[in-house]
């Protein structure tokens, strides 16, 4: 198969949005000013999408001790992040085609920075979900939408845009995990203060969204301006046609997101404690983490774009399904004698996360497609996560160790590697949904 850079090479949609720009009265901004932009906004917001999780996983055992949480609820905890963004990523098409893309991932910026600078003062657990589920809601709409706005503005660099994306939520990732603990000490080791200064990241984040807020974002203000021959495109890709269900390969990548989603939040809630345990200091512990996190900085750049250059993506599940396993083995036999050994596998292992996100605007032809495909694939995928994180608390509280913990993991990643392997596959979700 082509990759869908060469497939979409022709997508009109830039050239639509560019025309707009050149026609703008009151001096415009030229079309190189409102790409810069864009990347940057996308840039931005990409860096905003992990930090609510792993600045928690840093200090977890610090918020179990000042909330009074055991075990099992630490573990539910960690479990409300694929929860939002199931039931919440699921609203992101239509919200989409409301308000259009941009003013909803500028509202969901919004709603990162005011959940993440209330919930540590809420003064009880009830009170910390209720923010958490607020900035987690900003987050689901957004990780959603991503992919669509990368297919509808860079059809033609569905690759590289994937990666950039990707590259900047891996670092966004690995710097809240490596900082917040280190800034929560000079800050006066108040653990609030230390989750809470995240909220000035996602606050910035807002800004670059703002001039594709106005007229229902910049898919409408494209529509508007379009040429005759162009008007029905956008028409074509709003129709809810797809019967995205009917095909096998959107149940795989569904499948498949919603397993790597599960090795993901069970790393990047639990490894810290695993290390901490093996008698790691916490300090050490939380650069371990950002050492797994920040592997997706070059990784999930690179990956992207050997992907969107490969008929399938199965020899790239399985080389990653293979690390995750030598990582879990390491965690299992030597968690502290190699600990930089298995922070990097299970590094490599994570990378999982943008191959699904490039594999989402590869499985489907058209702006349409991708937008129900992401939807489906990141709502299935994080439902079928939830109860993994859970689990594992439950596990690790009443067996006293991380044996069993661990070997749910192992077990996890070998189904993962199989449906990987069929949502890899050369095919479009909508010739097999129209089958």
């Amino acid at each position: 198969m082509a990759s869908e850079e060469t497939r979409t090479l022709k997508s009109p949609t830039v050239r639509t949005s560019a025309a707009h720009d050149a026609r703008e009265p009151g001096g415009p901004p030229t079309r190189a000013w409102t790409t810069r932009l864009l990347v940057l906004a996308i840039v931005l917001s990409a860096l905003n999408l992990r930090p609510a999780i792993t600045s928690l996983g840093a200090l977890l055992e610090e918020v179990r001790d000042g909330l009074g949480m055991s075990g099992s609820v630490a573990g539910l905890l960690t479990s409300v992040p694929p929860l939002c963004f199931a039931v919440f990523g699921v609203t992101a098409p239509r919200l989409a085609r409301r308000f259009g893309p941009g003013a909803v991932v500028c509202a969901g910026m919004a709603a990162i920075a005011v959940g993440l600078l209330i919930r540590p003062y809420t003064g009880g657990t009830a009170g910390f979900l209720a923010a958490s589920a607020l900035a987690l809601m900003g987050i689901a709409v957004s990780n959603v939408l991503m992919p669509v706005i990368v297919k509808r503005w860079f059809p033609d660099r569905v690759g590289s845009m994937t990666g950039l994306y990707s590259m900047a939520l891996a670092l966004g990732t690995s710097a809240a995990a490596a900082v917040t603990v280190p800034v929560t000490e000079a800050l006066g080791g108040d653990w609030r203060s230390g989750l809470a200064v995240w909220a000035a990241l996602a606050a910035t984040a807002v800004l670059p969204w703002l001039p594709f807020v106005r007229e229902r974002g910049a898919a409408s203000t494209e529509q508007s301006h379009a040429t005759p021959a162009r008007e029905d495109a956008p028409a074509r890709e709003d129709a809810p046609a797809l019967r995205i269900t009917r095909s096998r390969t959107a149940w795989a990548l569904a499948a498949f997101f919603g397993l790597q989603a599960t090795a993901a939040y069970i790393t990047m809630g639990w490894m810290a404690q695993i290390f901490r345990d093996a008698g790691v200091p916490a300090g050490t512990a939380g650069l371990l983490l950002a050492v797994t996190m920040v592997m997706g900085v070059p990784l999930a750049f690179v990956i992207p774009r050997l992907a969107t250059r490969l008929p399938t993506q199965g020899p790239i599940v399985l080389a990653l399904g293979i690390c995750g396993l030598a990582g879990y083995a390491g965690l299992y036999f030597a968690p502290a004698g190699g600990a930089w050994a298995w922070a990097l596998l299970l590094g490599v292992s994570n990378c999982a996360f943008p191959l699904a996100l490039t594999m989402v605007g590869m499985r489907a032809r058209t702006g349409a497609g991708v937008s129900q495909l992401s939807a489906f694939a990141q709502s299935t995928g994080y439902l079928i996560s939830i109860p993994g994180p859970l689990l594992v608390g439950v596990l690790y509280q009443h067996s006293g160790g991380w044996g069993l913990p661990i070997a749910l993991m192992v077990a996890l990643m070998i189904p993962q590697m199989l449906v990987g392997v069929l949502a890899g596959r050369d095919r479009t979700v909508e010739d097999e949904a129209a089958r």
